[in-house]
This record gives structure tokens, C-alpha cells and sequence, in this order.
């Protein structure tokens, strides 16, 4: 994709919504591949900006490609849901980013893209993120006694306890979490970098 066509896509953006933050990633390489225009949204604005997105011929965003949740424990506002969107019309990608305070909910666009629907439900799993609206919003990958949100990077890498079958005795059973690493100092250190 061209740098001039995502240029004008950034620009349509700012213009359609007057106060919205929309920059560029130019992707990795010479080609740019993945490259695409980031807009950050406050959650009350949300489900206005997709429908436009998705409803405006100039924008034609048709299709959701995925729902994702980001913790930054560092920031103000630590969570992160980030949206990606595709218009096959026009070949432009978009990255739509909601930050959050924690336990701050967040409108659920099942009623904009009716795919959201599984995404949602694994970064209320593995996240704690509340999606109000969400017509099924329960725990998705985890079990419903499960305590805390395991992809938070203050997630404790020891001391839980995890529920299997085991053959052997014939039901289920309750252990500790084994993981195979115990700090997290080599992703701490890799991120400083």
C-alpha cells in the first residue's frame, strides 16, 4: 500500500473528526508492509466513529479483522482495547485504539460488527476489560473459578492453581500453576531496549 493513499486516508480522518489524533505507521521494510493509520478514540465516542467508519463510502471499513486488549501498567490509563479494521474497496487499514482506566467500561460494537462478539469475550477473559452491551460477556478460555486476568503483565507467574482432569484418579483436580519461567526479567529487560 502506498504512503500517499495512507497519507489521505489520515487526512480524511481529521477532517471527518475534528479532534481525533490520527497518525501514521509506515510498517516495517520497503514495501511498508503493515502499515496502516493509527486514530485514538475516547470510549464515549466509540461506536459513533465505527459506524461512520463503516458506513461512509469515502471510509467503506466493512470488515473487522480483530479486537485486541493491551496492558500497560506503566500508563495512566494501563488498558488498551485496539481495534483493526479493513475497507476492501479502497485497500486501506485502519487501527482504531481506545485507552482505559482500570474497571472502566467500554461499549460493546456487536451491533456495529456482530464478529466482536468472541473477541470481546477473550479480552474480558484475559484482560478484566468490561464491554456494557455485551449480551454474553463471561469467561471464554479460562475457567469460571479462575481468579485474575492471566495476560495482565502484573499477573502473578506463580502461586495459582490450575484445574485438570487426571485419568489416573478418575476427576477433576486442583494443583498449583507450573510455568515454565519464574521472572520476568528478561521481557523487562527486552523492553527497555
Amino acid at each position: 500500500m502506498s504512503l500517499e493513499k495512507l497519507e489521505r486516508l489520515a487526512e480524511a480522518v481529521k477532517s471527518r473528526f475534528a479532534g481525533l489524533e490520527a497518525e501514521l505507521f509506515t510498517g516495517f521494510g520497503e514495501k511498508h508492509l503493515g502499515a496502516a493509520v493509527t486514530v485514538h478514540v475516547d470510549p464515549d465516542n466509540l461506536l459513533a466513529v465505527l459506524t461512520i467508519l463503516r458506513d461512509d463510502p469515502g471510509f467503506n471499513f466493512h470488515q473487522m479483522i480483530d479486537l485486541a486488549g493491551v496492558h500497560y501498567p506503566e500508563r495512566a490509563k494501563p488498558l488498551e482495547v485496539v481495534y483493526h479494521l479493513l475497507s476492501m474497496r479502497h485497500n486501506h487499514r485502519i487501527r482504531i485504539k481506545v485507552a482505559l482506566d482500570e474497571g472502566q467500561p467500554i461499549p460493546s460494537i456487536i451491533g456495529v460488527w456482530s464478529c466482536a462478539d468472541w473477541y470481546e469475550r477473550e479480552a474480558f477473559d484475559l484482560f478484566g476489560i468490561l464491554f456494557t452491551g455485551h449480551p454474553d460477556l463471561r469467561r471464554l478460555l479460562n475457567d469460571y473459578d479462575f481468579e485474575g486476568h492471566p495476560l495482565r503483565k502484573d499477573f502473578p507467574l506463580s502461586g495459582n492453581y490450575e484445574l485438570r482432569y487426571s485419568e489416573e484418579q478418575g476427576r477433576i483436580i486442583r494443583e498449583p500453576t507450573q510455568l515454565q519461567r519464574e521472572s520476568r526479567e528478561y521481557y523487562n529487560a527486552r523492553d527497555e531496549r
